[in-house]
């Protein structure tokens, strides 16, 4: 890629913001709203349709894949997929993102419809703006921008576009497991490029590599078969909710300790050069107090400096604390001793840990405080879902390819974070593929996305342009065979925890 190409292509973008922002604002007027299909499905098929219009209309290729999980009962969104071809010699990249939304309406407290993209001060206000159809449709934009140049794309592009990612992205882990087999769409594909998540700030952007696990827990106690009168009956019978709260409170302290014995037995140590990568991360925790509305009520957080509590954000485990079913939470008061109430609680898991190993740790604990109270009423526990956590490696030539992709946007390379959620689409592509996955975050910490009023810079819009643009020219450099060539063996789930696992093509024991 040369010089004058990249102004040119910069260029091109500046010169075409108005039309990005039109057409998003046609994007944000089709409430794809997932977590509603009764209500929604027509929306959600009329935005892959939308989409895959411009994808044809470029010259790309699409194929819209019926979702596996059809059945008489009910019918879900299909699968996009689509590609520019350009030469098989050629790399492959394929990059994921959704046309599907959260719920939104204007009397949950936005300032504007949620449905029509309003520009304010350098803002673009509109659910799905941000999460994920902005940063999700930036990648046609790029196509367009090289054919209206007359310069041939560097790789060929791969595009998977779900519509139920905001629902459970029922579906798409069949389809994955699918078309990475022998022969079919993903099976060819060398890098793979997610840009759903955000940067840790405002002005700074990073590169995602980790995220935290989940294990998520439902702790029954019954005590009767109907809700009794605390009055009549009070101090006769053993209250179920009296054992619930006591268990509960033996899960963590005030500090946030887990006290499970046995969860924090894999927790890796940390490393000198892992703990220098929080060193240069741009990170203010006066902002943060302000921003999770902490300022204003406590002023406190559980850690005073910046790698402390970024490291317990992300590369330790926590147990929070969620609810109780089954229990009074109405206005008013109501004198009710529940018959059964269930206690809500989940850990975050880090790389390493096993939902199985945690689930066998938070029953056998559970069971024995339970023991403690020496109580007649009975228990329930059940792991409601379980989830590995994932892990990459930053010196990945795909992560390489993007720090200088934006070093050349930016003026200088990125943060390099993890998170403490969960993108379970990441580990399901590499699950399968064994290629790398590269999160590449556009859209910056404050757009509310799943909240009101959110939005998306005009700034981050174009500069992800630009961004994911010089990308595709960065991975095109990249030497030596193409990684979906490796004919190593599958790895084992052991070598999947490992970061930098997934060097197929650049670490490998094979000759390709």
């Amino acid at each position: 890629m040369s010089e004058e190409f990249q102004q040119k292509f910069f260029d091109h973008v500046d010169k075409n913001q108005r039309l990005y922002i039109e057409r998003l604002a046609e994007a944000v007027g089709i409430p794809s709203i997932s977590s509603d299909l009764e209500n929604h499905l027509g929306d959600i098929n009329n935005m892959i349709e939308w989409t895959k219009g411009h994808i044809e209309r470029l010259g790309g290729k699409t194929n819209v894949v019926v979702n596996p999980l059809n059945s008489d009962k009910i019918t879900y969104p299909p699968i996009l997929l689509g590609e520019f071809h350009v030469d098989k010699k050629k790399k492959t990249v394929c990059v994921y993102g959704h046309l599907d939304v959260q719920p939104a309406a204007k009397e949950d407290g936005w300032d504007t419809d949620p449905f029509t993209l309003v520009e304010k001060d350098g803002k673009l206000f509109g659910r799905g703006s941000t999460d994920d159809k902005g940063p999700a449709l930036s990648w046609l934009w790029i196509v367009e921008a090289h054919q209206a140049l007359g310069v041939e794309l560097p790789v060929n592009i791969k595009i998977m576009y779900e519509g139920m990612e905001e629902f459970g992205s029922e579906g798409l882990f069949e389809t994955i497991r699918d078309e990475a087999k022998p022969g079919k769409f993903l099976d060819d594909v060398d890098f793979f490029c997610i840009s759903d998540n955000y940067w840790l700030g405002k002005t700074k952007p990073c590169l995602t590599y980790g995220l935290r696990g989940l294990a998520y827990f439902q702790v029954g106690v019954t005590g009767c078969e109907q809700d009794l009168h605390s009055g009549v009956l009070g101090g006769t019978v053993h209250e179920a909710m009296t054992d619930l709260v006591r268990l509960m409170g033996t899960l963590v302290d005030t500090n946030g300790k887990i006290l499970v014995d046995g969860v924090m037995d894999s927790v890796k140590p940390l490393t000198p050069e892992e703990e220098a990568l929080y060193e240069s991360i741009e990170f203010d925790i006066e902002s943060y107090k302000e921003e999770n509305k902490v300022k204003s009520v406590s002023d406190k957080l559980l850690y005073d400096n910046k790698k402390d509590l970024l490291m317990h954000r992300w590369r330790y485990p926590t147990l929070s604390l969620h609810g109780i079913e089954g229990a009074f939470s109405g206005k008013g008061a109501k004198t009710v001793i529940p018959a059964g109430v269930k206690g809500k609680f989940s850990l975050r898991l880090v790389p390493d840990q096993d939902p199985k190993h945690i689930e066998k740790c938070v029953t056998t604990h559970l069971e024995t405080e339970f023991a403690k109270l020496q109580s007649p009423n009975k228990l329930e526990i059940e792991m409601i879902h379980g989830a590995v956590a994932w892990l990459s490696d930053p010196k990945h030539p795909n992560y390489q390819a993007a720090a200088r992709a934006i070093e050349k946007v930016y003026g200088s390379g990125p943060d390099y974070t993890r998170e403490g959620g969960s993108i379970p689409i990441t580990s399901a592509i590499e699950d399968a593929t064994q290629m790398n996955v590269l999160l590449l975050p556009i859209g910056a910490c404050d757009d509310m996305a799943h909240s009101q009023n959110e939005k998306y810079n005009v700034s981050n819009l174009i500069n992800g342009i630009k961004v994911l643009g010089i990308y595709l020219h960065e991975l095109g450099k990249i030497q030596g065979p193409k990684p979906s060539a490796c004919k190593c063996i599958p790895l084992t789930q052991e070598e999947l925890m490992v970061p930098g696992a997934f060097l197929r093509g650049f670490k490998c024991k094979c000759e390709m």
